[in-house]
Protein backbone atom coordinates (compact mmCIF):
# COMPACT_ATOMS: atom_id res chain seq x y z
CA UNK A 1 0.00 0.00 0.00
CA UNK A 2 1.04 3.48 -0.75
CA UNK A 3 0.19 6.11 1.31
CA UNK A 4 0.14 10.75 0.54
CA UNK A 5 -0.39 12.64 3.57
CA UNK A 6 -1.85 16.09 3.44
CA UNK A 7 -2.83 18.54 5.39
CA UNK A 8 0.05 19.90 7.25
CA UNK A 9 0.35 23.94 7.70
CA UNK A 10 1.10 27.05 10.35
CA UNK A 11 -1.85 27.53 13.05
CA UNK A 12 -1.41 29.52 16.25
CA UNK A 13 -1.96 28.11 19.62
CA UNK A 14 -5.68 26.89 20.22
CA UNK A 15 -6.31 26.10 16.55
CA UNK A 16 -7.61 23.39 14.39
CA UNK A 17 -5.86 21.60 11.64
CA UNK A 18 -7.33 18.00 9.64
CA UNK A 19 -4.44 15.88 8.37
CA UNK A 20 -5.43 13.44 5.84
CA UNK A 21 -3.63 10.20 4.54
CA UNK A 22 -5.18 8.51 1.60
CA UNK A 23 -4.34 5.42 0.64
CA UNK A 24 -3.63 3.46 -2.83
CA UNK A 25 -2.50 -0.14 -4.36
CA UNK A 26 -3.60 -2.37 -1.64
CA UNK A 27 -6.81 -3.39 0.27
CA UNK A 28 -7.00 -0.59 2.67
CA UNK A 29 -9.54 -2.72 5.19
CA UNK A 30 -6.51 -5.22 5.68
CA UNK A 31 -4.52 -2.43 7.74
CA UNK A 32 -4.47 -0.64 11.00
CA UNK A 33 -3.87 2.46 10.41
CA UNK A 34 -1.68 4.86 13.16
CA UNK A 35 -0.37 8.53 13.26
CA UNK A 36 3.05 8.93 14.45
CA UNK A 37 5.03 12.60 15.27
CA UNK A 38 8.47 13.23 14.60
CA UNK A 39 10.44 16.16 16.29
CA UNK A 40 13.57 17.43 15.58
CA UNK A 41 15.90 15.87 17.21
CA UNK A 42 13.46 13.22 18.56
CA UNK A 43 12.66 9.86 17.62
CA UNK A 44 9.05 9.21 16.14
CA UNK A 45 6.39 8.87 18.88
CA UNK A 46 2.54 7.34 18.84
CA UNK A 47 0.06 9.93 18.12
CA UNK A 48 -3.60 7.36 17.11
CA UNK A 49 -4.08 4.64 16.30
CA UNK A 50 -7.56 2.64 14.37
CA UNK A 51 -8.41 -0.78 13.95
CA UNK A 52 -9.00 -1.79 10.06
CA UNK A 53 -12.55 -2.70 10.41
CA UNK A 54 -14.29 -2.51 13.77
CA UNK A 55 -13.28 1.42 14.44
CA UNK A 56 -11.27 1.18 18.09
CA UNK A 57 -9.23 3.61 18.75
CA UNK A 58 -6.71 4.28 20.61
CA UNK A 59 -4.71 7.68 21.61
CA UNK A 60 -1.05 8.81 23.18
CA UNK A 61 -2.08 10.71 26.70
CA UNK A 62 -0.39 13.76 25.39
CA UNK A 63 -3.22 14.28 22.19
CA UNK A 64 -6.34 12.66 24.55
CA UNK A 65 -9.39 14.53 24.55
CA UNK A 66 -8.06 16.97 21.34
CA UNK A 67 -6.94 14.59 18.57
CA UNK A 68 -9.13 12.20 17.02
CA UNK A 69 -8.34 9.48 14.40
CA UNK A 70 -10.98 8.21 12.03
CA UNK A 71 -10.91 6.27 8.41
CA UNK A 72 -13.53 5.75 5.56
CA UNK A 73 -12.76 2.94 4.21
CA UNK A 74 -14.76 3.32 1.39
CA UNK A 75 -12.48 6.43 -0.01
CA UNK A 76 -9.13 4.26 1.11
CA UNK A 77 -8.42 7.40 3.84
CA UNK A 78 -7.52 7.70 7.35
CA UNK A 79 -7.99 11.57 9.06
CA UNK A 80 -6.36 13.02 12.17
CA UNK A 81 -8.60 15.82 13.73
CA UNK A 82 -6.35 17.86 15.99
CA UNK A 83 -8.09 20.81 17.99
CA UNK A 84 -6.45 22.50 20.47
CA UNK A 85 -3.08 22.48 19.22
CA UNK A 86 -0.59 23.41 21.53
CA UNK A 87 3.35 24.40 20.45
CA UNK A 88 4.65 21.26 21.37
CA UNK A 89 2.16 19.69 18.75
CA UNK A 90 5.11 20.91 16.59
CA UNK A 91 6.05 18.10 14.55
CA UNK A 92 6.26 16.17 11.05
CA UNK A 93 3.31 14.36 11.12
CA UNK A 94 3.26 10.44 9.54
CA UNK A 95 0.91 8.10 8.81
CA UNK A 96 1.57 4.12 8.51
CA UNK A 97 -0.05 1.21 7.77
CA UNK A 98 0.27 -1.94 9.91
CA UNK A 99 -1.05 -4.97 8.09
CA UNK A 100 -3.37 -6.78 10.26
CA UNK A 101 -2.25 -5.14 13.30
CA UNK A 102 -3.38 -2.82 15.69
CA UNK A 103 -0.19 -1.00 17.74
CA UNK A 104 1.38 1.88 18.93
CA UNK A 105 4.57 0.86 18.19
CA UNK A 106 6.49 2.09 14.88
CA UNK A 107 8.39 -1.11 14.17
CA UNK A 108 5.09 -2.94 14.02
CA UNK A 109 4.38 -0.75 10.96
CA UNK A 110 4.66 -2.10 7.09
CA UNK A 111 4.21 1.05 5.18
CA UNK A 112 4.66 5.18 5.61
CA UNK A 113 3.11 8.26 4.13
CA UNK A 114 6.15 11.09 3.42
CA UNK A 115 4.88 13.03 6.15
CA UNK A 116 3.30 16.69 6.79
CA UNK A 117 4.90 19.20 8.58
CA UNK A 118 2.77 20.53 11.57
CA UNK A 119 3.68 23.94 13.10
CA UNK A 120 2.30 25.97 16.09
CA UNK A 121 2.93 29.26 17.06
CA UNK A 122 2.18 30.24 20.39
Amino acid sequence: VQLQASGGGLVQSGGSLRLSCAASKGTFSNYGMGWFRQAPGKDREFVAVIHRSDGSTMHADSVEGRFTISRDNAKNTVYLQMNSLKPEDTAVYYCGADLYGFNTAPRYYEHWGQGTQVTVSS
